[in-house]
């Protein structure tokens, strides 16, 4: 009898062990900045009502249901419960070839500090990294209002246009709301990977105000003054954060817009000829056009490369500042899009393969904000010097693959 247990136990031991390891859960399709899935959510009495929209529809025409899974965290093997909208195709809302999606969900089944994943497509791509996921925390569950536009569809952005209609729509009674202007002026783009935080100096602890704005939730704002609002609704609550830019953004189109994302690139000399050049839009033409060694075409393909991967960044990481200036944004514009994205509940990898420049892996942790509660530090270690510099002479040689972004 102790042979044939001892001989069961070591036959299950060499099957563990020669079992293939479970495939970690890759978040990379996240970072499409054209496909990635958007949503925002309000709680209305004992529910949490989402608000989707997806870029392209013809997802929700595939007879698939809408899967909803609650995870104890990214990385957890099993879902806590799973469940479908019903009739999602009564649901849907068209705008052009995008579209929308609402449904509400019980709080009861929500709980903060777990993972929501929303997915449309066949059973087994359920809980693949695809679709959308959502951090569910106190504040997003306490939450009673949207930001809309001029028509009344939710923003599903924390960044606006200067004088861009916003609403703030608020489940309820009407109540009182405030937005607070702070300057940005102090927001500097992220550091290299290597950089010493340490020995840099410190960042001002505070934003200065600047103004104070007092209105009724439901009215009609056209903010004129470019910078980082914090929007209240009654007298309780965190904040939510709202980032005014100029009229082109999430892309560039003045001099000193251009020149500004160049600082990965760049010293500070070649900078201060840019920006003191009788024509400096004409100025960053010819940076690019001497990397190019004169060649118009591979000049143009590299601008096209690089404030496309700018612009995908602020779309994707925008909150307190630009997303390009983000320690995200860093590595999206001088790297590209991450091969592959494994997230825990303590930190998120970006993983580079065929870069050029060797493999990388690149380590960042979540610092949450009251203006950016989705934040995240990038881990910064001598060792990335070398990888750095490699990319960064890439651009400099017009080695970079000039072909999608």
């Amino acid at each position: 009898m102790l042979h044939s247990i001892r001989s069961f136990l070591v036959l299950a031991f060499l099957l563990l062990a020669g079992a293939a390891p479970a495939q970690r859960r890759d978040f990379a399709g996240l970072y499409n900045a054209e496909r990635r899935l958007r949503l925002d959510t309000r709680r209305e009495a004992d529910s949490l009502r989402f608000y989707l929209r997806f870029p392209n529809g013809s997802d929700l025409q595939q007879r698939h249901p809408l899967r909803l899974a609650a995870w104890l965290s990214y990385d957890a093997k099993r879902p806590l419960w799973q469940d479908s909208v019903r009739h999602v195709s009564r649901r849907i809302r068209w705008a052009g070839s995008a579209a929308w999606v609402e449904f509400a969900l019980p709080v009861a089944a929500l709980q903060p500090g777990q993972v929501l994943s929303l997915h449309c497509g066949p059973a087994d791509e359920a809980g693949a990294g695809e679709g959308a996921w959502l951090l569910l925390t106190a504040e997003r569950l306490g939450r009673t209002f949207i930001l809309t536009d001029s028509v009344g569809d939710p923003l599903l952005s924390r960044a606006v246009h200067r004088g861009q209609p916003v609403r703030i729509d608020s489940y309820g009674p009407e109540q009182p709301a405030t937005a607070r202007l702070y300057s940005t002026a102090n927001f500097a783009a992220a550091l290299p990977p290597m950089t010493d935080l340490a020995a840099q100096p410190a960042p001002p602890r505070t934003l200065g105000l600047l103004d104070s704005l007092f209105f009724r939730a439901g009215q009609e704002l056209h903010l004129q003054q470019a910078g980082l609002y914090a929007l209240r609704v009654g007298g309780s609550g965190r904040p939510l954060a709202l980032l005014v830019e100029e009229n082109e953004f999430p892309t560039l189109k003045t001099a000193d817009e251009l020149i500004r994302p160049l600082i990965f690139l760049t010293t500070s000399a070649e900078r201060k000829k840019l920006y003191d050049a009788p024509n400096p839009k004409q100025a960053v033409d010819n940076f690019w056009l001497d990397v190019a060694r004169d060649n118009q075409n591979l000049a143009r393909q590299l601008i096209r490369t690089y404030y496309g991967r700018v612009a995908d960044a602020n779309r994707l990481f925008s909150a307190h500042k630009a997303g390009w200036m983000t320690d995200r944004g860093l590595l999206y514009v001088v790297l590209g899009p991450p091969e592959a994205v494994y997230r825990t509940a303590t930190e998120e990898r970006w993983v580079y393969r065929s870069t050029g420049t060797g493999n990388a892996t690149y380590t960042f942790r979540p610092k949450p904000s009251t203006f950016a509660p989705e934040h995240y530090e990038l881990v910064r270690r001598p060792e990335y010097e070398l990888l750095w510099y490699a990319a960064v002479e890439q651009w400099r040689k017009a080695l970079t693959a000039p072909t999608g972004r």
